[in-house]
């Protein structure tokens, strides 16, 4: 048998996991669940499992973090997402296996048989080094718009605005994409790459910061003199963010 442990901070998506490994891979004795990278590292320590489902966003942190946070890695992951842009590259360069939500039962069952081939320690440890290194490598996002699809690097992206279902792209070369996403798909996505969001409408590249001004409710200024606003309720969380 394959022991297992499910990590994800969406019970639906636990529950769907789960009843599809019962139905579809019996080889795999599901040990427990946890909701969160707090909760995901103490059941691994507790029951050291062979493989772990593991999702990429969760309340309290990320599966890169609880990665990090595991000093000796005994165990092989399959991802768990909902974001398929930047991340899924990441898992392909690592060769550490990921499924995209919604599940689909024949991809859950060619990850196992994919785990089952490879069984064994040999390779994990090596797998999941180059993993967290793409992860802080990773340079380009891609951007679906109207007329296709425009890869940018990271570290170009000065802000994001939300205008409803889409969101405004700004660039450090003074260009704007619009992309039919919302922002907090962007937020998701960029929170690892010292982005912050600021406010309800505005994500913002903490390295292109120029200014924080307390008047008028608190505001900053970017590099290039553009002033957006600070939520109220998101001031105390990005002003101790700006002074690490």
């Amino acid at each position: 048998m394959i022991r297992s442990v499910i990590i994800d901070n969406e019970k639906k998506s636990r529950k769907t996991l789960s009843n599809f490994l019962l139905k579809y891979c019996k080889e795999v004795e599901i040990l427990g669940e946890a909701d969160g990278v707090a909760s995901g590292i103490n059941l691994i320590k507790k029951v050291n499992p062979d493989l772990v489902f593991l999702d990429i966003e969760m309340t309290d942190g990320t599966g890169f973090k609880l990665l990090e946070s595991i000093d000796d890695i005994q165990f092989s992951v399959i991802f768990v997402t909902a974001y398929s842009e930047y991340a899924v590259n990441a898992f392909k360069i690592s060769a550490v296996d990921y499924l995209l939500k919604p599940i689909n039962p024949k991809e859950l069952m060619e990850a196992i048989e994919k785990y089952q081939k490879e069984i064994g320690l040999k390779g994990i440890h090596n797998k999941l080094e180059v993993l967290l290194g793409n992860q802080s490598t990773v340079k380009k996002i891609a951007f679906p718009t109207s007329e296709g699809i425009e890869l940018v690097k990271i570290d170009q992206i000065m802000h994001c605005e939300a205008d409803d279902n889409y969101t405004s792209i700004y660039l450090n070369t003074d260009k704007r994409i619009m992309v039919s996403k919302t922002i907090k798909e962007y937020d998701t996505m960029l929170s690892d790459f010292d982005f912050f969001r600021i406010h309800q409408s505005h994500l913002v590249n903490l390295n292109y910061i120029a200014k924080f001004n307390k008047n008028d409710g608190g505001y900053v200024v970017l590099e290039n003199g553009k002033k957006l606003p600070v939520s109220r309720r998101n001031k105390q969380e990005f002003l101790e963010k700006l002074l690490r």
